[in-house]
């Protein structure tokens, strides 16, 4: 399926996750001539890219021969402030504002644009790179279906898109799938050590645990049974696994709880910043 607009898409900001994006969009078919790159120093391998497919790199655009159908907004949150009032000019009655940047509520935009503009908040995870990642979007009152369809298929180009209705979720959207890599990033860390620990040579023991957690993560993806239900088929009565899952499992201090410790602060974190805490 090509993906095609019938006006520019504006990016400020060719970061890693704006520049994930933009390969898997033009990846789908969109043509590199309507897209428009704000950016004073994107990283080497996105300008690279992006030269590939003849788009010029600009530090600031100051002027569009016609209105972006998406104002796409990557760049950092503490510098928003200083990039988006200035961009929401080239705003048009037809465009569609597109966040992916990390604790920017909808309102924080729509202050910057014309009364009733549209504007969708997305909260996508660093597996974009790869396209696999998993993003998350909420949209005003004013974002019409035609453009929700649009958004959908703008942040599909990197992963699996979902849809929520109450933007105060979007804390704990946060705290499971924006932070979440970097959980089983540590996870990842913890089974090599723990095979260090165990007597198996540091380079193996990282092979075998970066390998183990890729593959079941591949795994959970394509089975059509649940997590728990995956957890049951590997594991043997009176096994080494079960002996594992028991420490893991316990019913005080074991992995469910401090999951759910990690995702709490990481979802209160999340609220302190959006009041500028």
């Amino acid at each position: 399926m090509t993906l095609k607009l019938d006006g520019p898409l504006l990016l400020a900001g060719a970061g890693k996750m704006g520049g994930a994006l933009l390969s898997g969009l033009f990846a789908r078919g969109l043509d590199p001539k309507l897209v428009r790159v704000q950016d004073p120093n994107p990283p080497p391998e996105v300008a690279t890219m992006l030269a590939q497919h003849g788009v010029t790199v600009e530090p600031e655009i100051a002027d569009l021969d016609r209105p972006p159908d998406v104002l796409l907004a990557a760049v950092k949150p503490q510098v928003m402030e200083a990039v988006f009032p200035r961009l929401a000019g080239l705003a048009g009655p037809r465009t569609v504002t597109l966040s992916i940047a990390a604790g920017r509520n909808l309102a924080s935009f729509a202050a910057h644009l014309a009364p009733g503009a549209a504007v969708v908040r997305a909260m996508p995870n660093t597996p974009a790179a790869v396209g696999r990642g998993m993003t998350v979007c909420v949209a005003n009152g004013h974002v019409t279906a035609q453009q929700k369809a649009l958004c959908d298929e703008l942040m599909s180009a990197v992963g699996q898109v979902a849809w929520i209705d109450d933007e105060s979720l979007m804390d704990a959207v946060t705290a499971v799938s924006g932070s979440g890599p970097a959980y089983i990033f540590l996870l990842t860390e913890c089974l090599a050590q723990a095979g260090i620990a165990a007597g198996l040579e540091p380079g193996l023991a990282t092979t075998l645990a970066r390998a183990t957690v890729a593959g079941s993560g591949e795994l959970v993806h394509h089975a059509a049974t649940d997590a728990a239900t995956l957890r049951r088929n590997v594991t043997s009565p009176g096994g080494t696994t079960e002996a594992a899952l028991k420490v893991l499992m316990r019913s005080e201090g074991g992995l469910q709880d401090l999951m759910s410790e990690a995702v709490e602060a990481a979802t209160a974190r999340g609220r302190e910043l959006a009041q500028g805490k």
